[in-house]
């Protein structure tokens, strides 16, 4: 599994919840590094959890994540979750544009190309709970009155009405919903509480859309079935005749996939209710899911094999002795592994998930990323 030693360096807290490798992204198809026109670039403001996190978890909480996170990009921690870049960093790339700044930064934030309210844990229910969906949209319209107040005293760095009408808006949040529900809820009960996990995105594009908001990028969520971390609770409790083909929990995969169709069919019903309004839904779960069924095809190894845990094969997942606890281990830098640390995904992994959404294929309607930019 070409695991190594554990690494003598400074370790992190888990939590359950520019140099590039030249050689890996020269292999990845064209639409990853097809970079935009844009005359100037985008705003966007992200909403959603650790799968688009750049730093709010660790400046909410005063959380310092160690090595081995983001040792592959930034060769240092960057509040990510992650050896290096998400699938957010891909698509700001894509446009020429800087990484998200979180909002919670108190230290030299730089807003003019945006924000990321994304929190690492978040989910949509419950709405109150910080830092789930409804609380960071309720960040996002006090950014949203502060900064046109402040911007004609001659503050900078901060978007405009304009940008703000302008805008992207991304979101990209669930996965945490149902996890939850599953520890303490059977399958049948999980699948009667996803239309209120759906109903809080929608109340959330609605709510942005009163305050201005017009466009929209939507995420489905992943096949939860074939994170390791789930596995490996289920391998431990000899749960295999809910494994599918390839190697996953269809029980899982499932409640994600019914997610899915009731967040597409709220996306539709949003595009119908709202005039000038352009909502993109993205099928995330089917490229995802594809990289674990296509691994091989797709330039990777061991694609349920965490590359940032503790126990061997078949995952590598341990709960008590998680990526960055005392006695991990990592997978050699370079390696090609689908999991970081059996909840998140790779750097490699999360480049590829980007070339595809940029492909446009997994859109709907199929309007490529740059679309949003703008050329004026």
């Amino acid at each position: 599994m070409n695991l190594i030693t554990e690494m003598e360096e400074e370790k992190r807290n888990s939590f359950p919840f520019p140099l590039f490798v030249i050689f890996f992204l020269l292999s990845i198809p064209g639409p990853l590094f097809v970079h935009s026109q844009c005359i100037q670039k985008p705003v966007i403001f992200n909403f959603g959890d650790s799968n688009s996190d750049t730093g709010g978890l660790s400046e909410g909480l005063g959380i310092k994540f160690g090595l081995p996170t983001g040792r592959t990009f930034f060769h240092k921690p960057a509040g990510r979750l992650c050896d290096g870049r998400l699938m957010i960093d891909f698509l700001c790339e894509s446009l020429s544009s800087d990484y998200l700044t979180p909002y919670l930064r108190s230290v030299g934030p730089n807003f003019t190309n945006g924000a990321n309210f994304a929190i690492s844990g978040s989910a949509t229910l419950p709405k109150d709970r910080p830092f789930n969906l409804y609380v960071q949209i309720m960040q996002f319209l006090q950014f949203q009155s502060r900064s046109l107040e402040l911007i004609p005293k001659g503050y900078k760095d901060l978007v405009d009405e304009e940008g703000f009408n302008n805008a992207l808006y991304t979101i990209d949040i669930g996965q945490n919903d149902l996890a939850a529900a599953f520890t303490y809820l059977p399958y049948s009960q999980v699948i009667q509480k996803i239309p209120s996990f759906v109903s809080e995105i929608k109340d959330a594009i609605w709510n942005l859309y009163q305050h201005g908001g017009r466009k929209f990028w939507i995420h489905n969520t992943g096949p939860l079935g074939c994170l390791p971390q789930k596995l490996a609770a289920a391998y431990a409790n000899a749960n295999a005749s809910d494994i599918d083909n390839h190697g996953c929990l269809q029980s899982l995969n499932n409640a994600a996939k019914e997610f899915n169709t009731q967040l597409r069919v709220a996306c539709g019903e949003l595009r119908s209710a709202l005039t000038n309004v352009t909502i993109v839904y993205v099928d995330v779960y089917a490229i995802k899911y594809d990289i674990i069924a296509n691994s091989v095809s797709n330039g990777f190894e061991n694609p349920l094999i965490v590359c940032c845990g503790y126990g061997g094969p078949p995952y590598n997942f341990n709960q008590s002795v998680t990526c960055g606890q005392p006695g991990f281990n990592t997978c050699n830098e370079g390696l090609k592994y689908v999991s970081w640390d059996g909840v998140h995904y790779t750097e490699a992994a999360n480049a590829v998930f980007a070339s595809k959404i940029l492909s446009s294929q997994y859109s709907s309607p199929k309007l490529p990323f740059n679309f949003f930019c703008s050329n004026k």
